[in-house]
């Protein structure tokens, strides 16, 4: 996924403050960075792309945004952008949308979306008078509501089915799965900023929906939408509802990541990933956050936006006090947590230690002085294992000094190890032999200093 990073104008003159320009220097630096090496390399230099490849696959600080990953089409388009204009040709551009959709409110949008999904046969005009007409204080008169920004939002959302359009003649069934556990999906929705220490910072909702019951396995708010802020979500879903046939999710960097692939493959999950540019699939859930929009966010108060874990409280609140015994027109005026008791019989349960599931392996060398390194920590683990190769098995969404990295030889788990503490290492008594190795019990005293009155005349001279 990319981020569009749009510099802000003032409206007196419409040139862009001092604190604008440096964002975008700050963007092309960046930019530039990641490209640097591969815009010396002639074009069409074989292996190329691979090189892009391996670059999207790390995470970074990227200026302006909370995202950590960068497309590597992204990266090609970074590369002939500097090729064709050099360096000034990497600073963002300003969006050509501004003025237009994304000056309707998020609630307005959502209430435009429900109408037309109520109406299919409504035009744009009828959608737009049945939203004034129901919801005068929403959306007033005095809101611009442009017939041409309102069809494209509703067209983004698959929505507009036009006969003359080659994709409403793609075959679009509706699917609806008839047991709980069938089919969960995920996304992810930008919510709301709260308080952080002393500064706010911008929430995610990550949510599961169980298709066939509307239930809502797990949803949390988080401070990202990558990687480390998603697989927690999902494990605590599963311990809640147990362990889904399926798993239907977007094409995000979260899930494409080679962790959930591999939690999905050690829990017997098939994994999903919806069409690019095909919205129609992920319409559930998407509806599940426009109800989200609808009914929560409106009656959050500040006392809700104190911290994240406040908001989670809240949305939990929700979610299991409100949402879930809620009739759904999806199910047949059945609520959500009726419809899961009737069938939910078939749902496996999560393993007693599904954690380790997303646990990720990396295998490492021991060196000569017993350590080994895992995302720039040092580790420390027992002499016997020095040059020999061992399998470090961690928790990627931890922080890399507070994980508990496993350490297995020979397909058995042999000791934690610990981060290297460099200074109680000072005191540490090392015998010839490598596998055995002493800690002497308190460190020694440091001698007092003397002074030149402490000694005689004579030792003086």
């Amino acid at each position: 996924m990319t981020h569009s990073h749009t510099p802000t104008m003032t409206k007196a003159t419409g040139q862009q403050r001092p604190e604008d320009e440096e964002l975008q220097q700050q963007v092309a630096l960046f930019r530039y960075g990641l490209i640097a090496d591969v815009a010396q390399l002639p074009r069409r230099t074989p292996g190329l792309y691979k090189k892009l490849e391996a670059k999207a696959d790390k995470d970074y600080d990227i200026p302006g945004t909370h995202r950590r990953r960068v497309a590597a089409e992204t990266l090609r388009g970074w590369l002939r952008a500097y090729r064709r204009g050099g360096f000034d040709a990497l600073r963002p551009k300003e969006r050509s949308d501004i003025g237009s959709a994304r000056n309707i409110p998020s609630h307005v949008v959502d209430l435009l979306c429900e109408t037309k999904e109520n109406k299919p046969d409504h035009s744009v005009k009828q959608v737009i008078k049945a939203v004034r007409r129901a919801h005068p204080h929403h959306a007033p008169s005095e809101l611009a509501l442009p017939v041409s920004t309102v069809h494209r939002l509703l067209a983004r959302r698959g929505l507009m089915k036009r006969g003359d359009d080659p994709n409403s003649r793609k075959d679009r069934r509706r699917f609806a799965y008839e047991d709980a556990g069938d089919l969960w999906m995920s996304d992810v929705m930008h919510g709301p900023r709260v308080w952080v220490g002393d500064r706010k910072r911008k929430a995610y909702l990550i949510a599961f929906l169980d298709d066939a019951t509307r239930l809502v396995p797990h949803a949390e708010f988080a401070l990202s939408e990558g990687t480390a802020a998603f697989l927690p979500v999902f494990e605590q879903a599963l311990r809640k509802r147990g362990v889904p046939k399926r798993l239907y999710v977007d094409n995000g960097s979260a899930y494409r990541s080679h962790q959930l692939r591999l939690a999905c493959a050690k829990l017997g999950i098939v994994l999903i990933h919806a069409r690019p540019y095909s919205p129609e699939g992920k319409g559930k859930i998407e509806r599940w956050f426009r109800t989200v929009r609808l009914q929560l966010m409106p009656v959050l108060e500040a006392s809700d936006l104190a911290s994240l874990e406040a908001l989670n409280r809240r949305l939990a609140g929700w979610v299991e006090g409100e949402y879930h015994h809620a009739p759904h027109r999806g199910i047949d005026r059945q609520t959500p947590s009726d419809r899961w008791a009737q069938n939910a019989g078939g749902v496996r349960m999560a393993p007693a230690d599904v954690a380790q599931n997303f646990l990720l392996d990396a295998r490492r060398k021991v060196a000569r002085d017993r350590t080994v390194t895992l995302d720039g920590v040092l580790f420390e683990v027992d002499a016997a294992l020095i040059g020999e190769t061992v399998i470090l098995r961690y928790d990627p969404s931890r922080a890399p000094r507070a994980r508990s990295v496993e350490v297995v030889h020979n397909a058995a788990s042999v000791q934690t190890a610990k981060p290297l503490d460099a200074f109680a290492n000072c005191f540490v008594k090392r015998s010839s032999s490598r596998a055995r190795t002493e800690v002497e019990g308190d460190a020694p005293e440091v001698p007092p200093g003397l002074s030149m009155r402490d000694l005689d005349d004579d030792e003086v001279a």
